[in-house]
């Protein structure tokens, strides 16, 4: 009961078309879907008053600074092979001492001098207004997105730069998406959410699932393993604040969704069963619960994207993660119990925050892992899928086809999540025509697939294949 508790209201998620506020355009008009609407088509390139492919945002936190040697690492396969890039924040002093980090760690010296920097603060409109006009995309690594991440997307929006962040978290992804996408339509600007490990290696792997399957797929559920070296593993602590106050506020979440108003997505095939709240996975060989990221919203709003924009036929979809053994169902237990009961109350919020070390048994830690805890780390998604083979009519029987693939790679955290977020960037940089005709917010499978995104993470080091 406890589990499905946790769990509950992290599987919906719809978007709306809305009467947009007042925003200057530019650009041709057109008209959207959502009824008279003035659409700017999304530019991409660089200019002498937008000098800067990309702004990462945030590059001095934990996770930033990994996007930043991320960046400097695939700088050649920017536009032209020529990536002009530049990091911001809110000290000058913390961002020198990235680049001189990043610098040392890959051995290109000329980073320290040839960066630019910017010094921007949430808290200082005007700030992102001068670095948004700089940057054709800003790459938000600066949560959790709930607190801090709305004055990033408005400022996007309102001074023509697009917005990737790395969010799992529902609330702010789905709220960006019922105040921003109108606005962000008739400015010509994508604002890209998840594109970290939550939520790129679900999403774009049920849409690979469904590519490699011959005929039509209509229901593909995620087995999510983690693996690490001898010297264990653990997740910065700003991914435990995010898991806190989203639990806390998860009866706003439920009444956000509420106002998109959507119809259900229509079920093709015979429905997936949802599992259980804990059960012995076969298809994984160890104990399994629901996972409770942002995976499965963010796959539901790409379905349902794909069918209103392409007529695709939905995907239904269940994501799980494996726990491993009876010992870690007993921590499993008791952590979600204190958690539970903690994040009810403002003492017992102020609690977790302060001692996740103790309360999540030192999985998530205020340090975050070391280099070599990341090295020896890896993730693996399987994915099982149904469907009706070709020339097999969906409205007729069960279904009569079967498929199983893979999305494996490097440590999830600050290895797989800088190389998702920057190759998203490159894609838009580089695959401008392939992407949606229109700005707007939009999830990974609905920016990306008809792109070679894939392609490109797996030439990274995170693998996409059929087994």
């Amino acid at each position: 009961m406890l589990l499905r508790k946790l769990t509950k209201g992290l599987y919906e998620n719809s978007t709306q078309c809305r009467a947009p506020p007042s925003v200057s355009q530019r650009g041709g008009e057109g008209t959207s879907s959502c009824g008279l609407i003035a659409v700017t088509m999304a530019r991409v390139e660089t200019s002498s008053s937008r000098p800067y492919h990309l702004v990462i945002f945030g590059a001095s936190g934990f996770t930033g600074q990994f996007v930043v040697e991320e960046v400097a690492r695939t700088a050649s396969e920017g536009p032209k092979g020529n990536l002009k890039w530049a990091v911001a924040g809110r000290s000058k002093q913390k961002l020198e001492k990235v680049l001189e980090q990043a610098a040392g760690v890959l051995s290109k010296p000329e980073l320290r001098s040839e960066v630019d920097i910017i010094v921007a603060d949430v808290e200082e409109p005007d700030s992102l207004a001068a670095m948004c006009k700089q940057a054709v995309i800003v790459l938000n690594c600066v949560g959790p997105y709930r607190f801090y991440g709305e004055p990033v997307v408005k400022a996007c929006v309102e001074n023509g730069a697009h917005h990737i962040d790395i969010s799992g978290e529902p609330q702010f992804l789905e709220s960006m998406q019922l105040e921003y996408n109108s606005p962000a339509t008739e400015k010509g600007v994508y604002i890209i959410g998840s594109c970290g490990f939550d939520s790129i290696p679900a999403d774009m792997g049920v849409l690979y699932t469904r590519d490699q399957f011959k005929g039509t797929l209509t229901a593909v559920e995620s087995f999510l393993t983690l693996s690490s070296g001898a010297d264990g593993g653990c997740i910065h602590d700003g991914t435990w604040q995010s898991a806190v106050y989203g639990l806390a506020d998860s009866h706003k979440l439920q009444s956000l969704r509420r106002k998109f108003n959507h119809k259900p997505l229509p079920t093709v095939g015979s429905k997936l069963k949802r599992r259980g709240a804990l059960f012995f996975s076969n298809e994984i060989q160890q104990y399994t619960v629901p996972f409770m990221g942002s995976d499965p919203s963010v796959v539901k709003r790409s379905q349902r994207f794909l069918v209103e924009e392409h007529q695709a036929t939905p995907v239904q979809y269940g994501a799980y993660a494996g726990i491993g053994g009876i010992g870690n169902i007993i921590k499993l237990m008791f952590a979600g119990m204190m958690f539970w009961f903690l994040v009810k109350f403002s003492f017992g919020r102020n609690l977790l925050i302060k001692h996740p070390e103790f309360f999540s048994f030192g999985l998530f830690s205020k340090a975050g892992p070391s280099r070599k805890q990341m090295e020896a780390s890896s993730f693996q998604f399987a994915f099982y899928g149904d469907g009706y083979t070709e020339g097999q009519d969906p409205s007729q029987g069960k279904p009569n086809g079967k498929i199983r693939t893979l999305v494996q790679g490097p440590e999830c955290g600050y290895v797989a999540t800088p190389i998702a977020m920057v190759q998203a960037a490159l894609t838009v940089l580089n695959e401008s025509t392939a992407l949606p005709k229109k700005g707007g917010v939009y999830t990974p499978g609905a920016a990306f697939a008809k792109t070679t995104l894939i392609d490109r993470l797996h030439k990274h080091g995170i693998q996409f294949s059929v087994i």
